[in-house]
């Protein structure tokens, strides 16, 4: 089992941690290129921050981690860059998979993961079907995925059901919305971390983050450590969210 870094953890306010925690995971190539790397490096370094972050977030007992791995407009990158992406993936799912397991992670997959290689599908399928009666972290992996993509998948299934009779167009409530989302069941996002300086969404989850709190850094991903992973949720804990109301 993970163990944790009680000093670290001890920083954090449980009763005011956020539910839901979305990470857009930035910098990797900007990392390599600034020390004569391939950016294949940046990716390798990447996926160890990744690790060390979900323990963190095991040992805190988070509700939800959500990381944008792959998004639909990554496909645009050289097919080089793509190719090597899609094998350090299906290393990490094969050699993490049991440890997350083990660890009771519950992993599901955000976006169009069928139009990826049927081998990695096939582990995919297995890692979630492993996984699936866990109660621990709901670890989302955003992979293909893009926010207004998954809002027109879910209009369209919505948009079948009507076609079918099953439902009424003015039934039609934000509840029905949600529950045809990637990330149906599941609290909104609360916090949404982004490293690496750039300070956009990136068409990352823009449905769960209507009222998220942000978190921005300079730091690259592959330097993103659990110290400054604890330095957000502390300082989500110290905010006032009032989700469009006024303090009485």
């Amino acid at each position: 089992m993970w163990t944790s870094d009680g000093d670290l953890l001890a920083r954090v306010d449980k009763d005011k941690l956020p539910r839901h925690v979305a990470i857009i995971m930035d910098g990797n190539g900007r990392w390599a290129n600034g020390r004569g790397l391939l950016r294949s490096a940046g990716h390798v370094a990447g996926v160890k921050t990744l690790k060390n972050i979900l323990k963190t977030a095991v040992n805190l007992h988070l509700e939800a981690l959500t990381v944008y791995a792959f998004s639909t407009e990554n496909w645009k990158r050289p097919h080089t860059e793509v190719d090597f992406l899609m094998q350090l993936f299906s290393e990490y799912l094969e050699r993490e998979k049991l440890e997350m397991h083990q660890n009771n992670v519950r992993i599901k997959f955000l976006g169009r993961t069928e139009d990826f290689a049927p081998a990695l599908q096939k582990l995919m399928r297995e890692s979630v079907e492993l996984m699936k009666h866990n109660t621990g972290v709901k670890f989302n992996v955003a992979a293909d995925y893009g926010g207004q993509d998954e809002i027109i998948r879910a209009a369209q299934k919505l948009a079948r059901r009507v076609e079918r009779g099953e439902l009424s167009p003015e039934n039609i409530s934000i509840t029905f919305f949600e529950d045809e989302l990637d990330t149906a069941g599941q609290p909104p996002v609360d916090l949404m971390i982004r490293t690496s300086g750039e300070m956009r969404v990136s068409n990352f989850l823009l449905w769960q983050a209507a009222y998220a709190e942000f978190w921005f850094t300079d730091t690259p991903w592959p330097e993103f450590t659990p110290e400054e992973f604890v330095d957000a949720l502390v300082d989500f804990g110290k905010r006032n969210r009032r989700f469009g109301a006024v303090n009485s």
